[in-house]
């Protein structure tokens, strides 16, 4: 094992890896760092030590490795989180620092699905229109002024579901719904039956805590805009499970 391990991400899989590495089966003489973001108030908080906040770009992120003896970073960020997984790339690059991702499997469409893929969210906000006027927002909290400035959007109602207050602009029709994972069919289904949802707008975020939206879009017969994943940046290694990450680590020593 690398002597201090970096961990990038507050997700599910970051908090599992943390715990795994940290756990009666872990190395006690391996520093185990998580480093999250700081957005959300209230974060659910990971085995070994932590550090909240950013590092002020690439630059920052290098002199902390270096000063810190980092040997691994593992970027175990949300998918969509591009800004920290490229500043990542750039600090491990000038600092020589041996450097992996870890992403969860994306979600892909079934029987049932109706699902019409966007590349951004302009890309998703600008086919609303044409395919309900009630829509369920769940891409989080960021990026919503997409949806404020699309054509059209002064005629639909918004739902917008995220574990922290949306940052505005919003669309101008819009009820906010502050809640947190993991979700239930049962759940999902009542929420959009109770709101008469016609669209669910999606990143695809993949995993299973909210996955059921999921389910139950496609038993309700409604059209689901999913958002595609950005690449993660060129020539980062790529594992999509923790125990695919541990054995990587077991690799670097």
């Amino acid at each position: 094992m690398p002597g201090h391990i970096l961990i990038l991400g507050g997700t599910t899989e970051a908090r599992q890896l943390a715990a795994e590495l940290t756990g009666p089966g872990g190395d006690a003489t391996v520093r185990i760092t998580t480093s999250l973001a700081g957005r959300v108030a209230r974060p659910r908080m990971p085995a070994g030590d932590v550090r909240i906040g950013g590092f002020g770009g690439p630059q920052g992120l290098a002199d902390w490795l270096r000063t810190h003896s980092v040997d691994t970073v593992v970027d175990a960020t949300h998918p969509f989180a591009g800004n920290i997984s490229a500043n990542a790339a750039a600090a491990a690059n000038a600092t020589g620092t041996a450097l992996f991702a870890l992403r969860r499997p994306g979600w892909t469409a079934g029987p049932g699905d109706h699902w019409h893929t966007a590349d951004d969210l302009a890309h998703a906000a600008a086919q609303l229109p044409a395919l309900g006027r009630r829509i369920f927002l769940t891409t989080g909290r960021l990026g919503l002024a997409a949806f404020a400035a699309a054509p059209g959007a002064d005629t639909l109602h918004f739902l917008v579901r995220s574990v922290e207050p949306p940052e505005p602009p919003l669309p101008r029709d819009t009820d906010v719904l502050l809640d947190r994972g993991p979700y239930t069919v049962e759940g999902e289904t009542a929420l959009l039956r109770e709101r008469a949802i016609d669209v669910l707008v999606t990143k695809d975020s993949g995993g299973s805590a909210t996955a059921a939206k999921l389910t139950a879009a496609r038993n309700l017969g409604l059209p689901v805009v999913v958002v595609r994943r950005p690449p993660p940046p060129e020539g980062v290694p790529v594992v999509h499970d923790v125990a695919s990450a541990l054995q990587l680590l077991c690799q670097e020593d």
